[in-house]
């Protein structure tokens, strides 16, 4: 099977967006649209298809937005409410609200090195030094909010957002390679290991990952336990 890549998909489909927005999962043997974890008319919030840690989960809008910079004021505002949402969830699950939020925003499709341009930000538990792995690549930050990122994309340029411990900065996205932001977290938490989404996809410990997130969410969002390990029917 060829390496899975957005390019590898026929006509070079958003892979976000449907019909391929869980064609990653059934490759993986993973829940597909059984593993949102919550959603409404605007977003999903289900499991990074190859999380980095344990409480990896995507924001993923519904309809085909090339990034947060492009939102109109309504669906900023709602993704706030998401963003809240999901760190409520992350003191049920993992005892903290503390979270990292990072989206590489690109200007024009397929830009400044962002891996898929349907607009998705990457949330996780903790805080990881992300910043400051990533100011270390001499790319400095400046307060963040709708505004800054609508400038950027306005003007052509990509931009990478870095929220941690409740603070919003954005950085200039031109020119990085492609999962900076991936890197920049097992940089910044000192775990050295792999951080392209393509290493560990399908392999156990990333699908266990990935099922450990959907049962610990699920759960701290209300809803049923379905999530069953594929590892155990093998």
């Amino acid at each position: 099977m060829a390496e899975p890549t957005v390019r590898n998909e026929p006509g070079h489909e958003c892979v976000l967006c449907p019909p391929l927005r869980f064609r990653f999962n059934e490759m993986a043997g993973l829940p597909g649209e059984p593993g949102v974890i919550a959603r409404d008319a605007d977003f999903l919030l289900m499991p990074d298809v190859a999380p980095l840690v344990e409480g990896h989960v995507l924001l993923v809008t519904r309809e085909h937005h090339q990034c947060a910079g492009a939102f109109g004021p309504r669906l900023w505002s709602r993704a706030q409410v998401w963003r809240d949402r999901v760190s409520r969830l992350y003191e049920k699950a993992y005892g903290s609200r503390e979270l990292l939020l990072f989206e590489h925003g690109p200007a024009t499709p397929q830009g400044g090195g962002a891996c898929i341009d349907h607009a998705h930000w990457h949330l996780l538990p903790g805080t990881h030094g992300v910043r400051a792995a990533v100011e270390g690549q001499g790319l400095p930050g400046a307060p963040a909010d709708h505004a800054t990122l609508r400038s950027y994309v306005r003007t052509g340029r990509s931009y990478l957002l870095i929220e941690e411990n409740g603070i919003a900065t954005v950085h200039p996205g031109d020119g990085v390679r492609s999962q900076f932001l991936r890197w920049a977290v097992t940089t910044a938490d000192g775990s050295g290991g792999a951080w392209r989404w393509q290493e560990t996809f399908g392999l156990p410990r990333s699908r266990r990952r990935f099922l450990r997130t959907l049962r610990a969410l699920r759960s701290a969002a209300g809803g049923p336990d379905t999530a069953q390990d594929p590892e155990s029917h093998q």
